[in-house]
């Protein structure tokens, strides 16, 4: 039986469109498109991932966001200097786990994600 739903997008409100696809689209190497006046797109590579919209909406982010994007870096400091330089910013919460690191950072607007380096074998 077929799955009742595919995932096509992710869609983030934030008041400034033209700053948070630029930093998404530098962290995640992907081009920003104009899919609707004022919003701005991540379009997904080779139509492989789910597109990132970025929707304006005029009040700034309040409160911890209940979902977040999850990341997979091959070396947890220069992921985190990527963030930096691009940005984003350290929450300085930090998750040691047999299989890997996890770091919780956050984008210009201050919605967080994860970056993960998952250790060798």
């Amino acid at each position: 039986m077929p799955a009742p739903a595919l995932l096509s997008g992710i869609t983030v409100d934030c008041v400034d469109p033209t700053v948070l696809a630029g930093f998404w689209s530098a962290l995640l190497d992907r081009q920003v498109t104009v899919p609707l006046p004022g919003w701005l797109r991540l379009d997904g590579r080779a139509g492989a991932d789910p597109v990132i919209n970025f929707q304006p909406v005029p009040e700034p982010k309040h409160g911890k966001a209940r979902i977040h994007l999850d990341l997979v870096v091959e070396d947890i400091d220069e992921g985190t200097a990527a963030v930096l330089r691009l940005g984003g910013r350290s929450t300085g919460e930090r998750h040691e786990y047999a299989e890997g690191v996890v770091l919780v950072m956050a984008d210009p607007e201050g919605n967080e994600f994860c970056i993960t380096q998952y250790y060798a074998g």
